[in-house]
């Protein structure tokens, strides 16, 4: 038998589940494997800071730098340990990623992976409610809050909370065989189609920026979403001249007024699609849309599913 080893980096306030979620994925990955004569089996082991430090003096007992071929750093669900991981640790995903592991995060686990500087020019994804202080910290990676997975070969990122599910599917399929995750994703009842992180996302504006001006036109989109706005308006509103409001509000919002209108629109789009029973002609309509044809493109555009699909796949009713 060839083990295929893993090490997960159980860092401080990281989601206990996940480490112990994986580790258990993985077991059952290798019955799986056993059951069909397959070669390969997973080994996981855990490096807390003190085994990562032993690991790099070469005093600890566990795996060596060059025998890790998976390295997974986990979501956080506490504190902010994440935000500025201490050097020991980055050196020794440094020297993991130079033996030749592939580096994987999940969720906030890409702070921790980006400090770094593996990702810097690189696409990566975390969860869609860290990206502006991920961006803020790390303007040098791509950031795709689209998707749930991408995978650069020699680096994994995963977005959500619970992404370490699908990251763990994905090595599964990798390193052992496709048809082993997807059985594993039968028995774990688990989606293994393909699925974006758009699909999940709430559009939750920044406010916190500081500048009052952009401020006061956000409070005004938010009240008159359903209305025709302009950006001449908007610009008068916050007493700017247009050029230096444009400027001004990209900064802060990350988006152009309209841009920004339209995520709003769709926002309480799916919200309606999601509480209620009305057509989405009718919902169209009361969010300010007179062609629903239009607005339909955009829904698929922002969203990545049409706004039928959204209903199946996120209404109640």
């Amino acid at each position: 038998m060839t083990a295929i080893e893993v090490g997960i980096v159980n860092y401080p306030k990281v989601m206990q589940s996940s480490l112990y979620g994986l580790e258990e994925l993985f077991l059952l990955a290798n019955q799986l494997g056993e059951q069909h004569e397959l070669q390969q089996h997973f080994s996981v082991s855990l490096f807390d800071l003190a085994s990562v430090e032993q690991s790099l003096t070469g005093l600890g007992r566990g795996k060596s730098v060059s025998s890790l071929q998976i390295v997974i750093i986990p979501p956080s669900v506490d504190g902010d340990y994440y935000l500025s991981p201490e050097q020991d640790l980055q050196d020794w995903i440094l020297k993991q990623h130079a033996s030749g592991a592939v580096m994987c995060s999940a969720c906030a686990g890409a702070f921790v992976l980006a400090a770094t500087g593996l990702l810097n020019n690189r696409p990566a994804t975390t969860h869609w409610g860290l990206a502006a202080g991920f961006e803020n910290q790390f303007p040098a990676v791509k950031l795709d809050i689209n998707k749930i997975l991408i995978n650069e070969g020699d680096i994994i990122t995963a977005a959500g909370l619970m992404s370490w599910i699908d990251l763990g599917l994905e090595l599964v399929a990798q390193f052992m065989n496709p048809s082993i995750m997807r059985q594993l994703g039968k028995i774990l009842i688990v989606d293994t189609g393909m699925r974006e992180q758009r699909y999940y996302q709430s559009f939750t504006p920044r406010m916190d920026h500081g500048d009052q001006a952009v401020l006061k036109a956000q409070h005004h989109l938010q009240q008159n979403f359903h209305k025709p706005v302009k950006v001449s308006a908007l610009s008068r509103l916050s007493i700017l001249t247009e050029r230096t409001f444009l400027r001004r509000f990209v900064k802060a919002t990350g988006f152009k007024p309209i841009q920004y209108l339209q995520r709003l629109r769709i926002q309480k789009a799916c919200n309606m699609i999601e509480s209620s029973n009305d057509t989405f002609e009718s919902i169209s309509f009361s969010v300010g849309y007179e062609d629903a044809s239009a607005f339909r493109k955009t829904f698929l555009k922002i969203v990545g599913l049409t706004p039928r699909d959204f209903k199946r796949r996120f209404s109640a009713h």
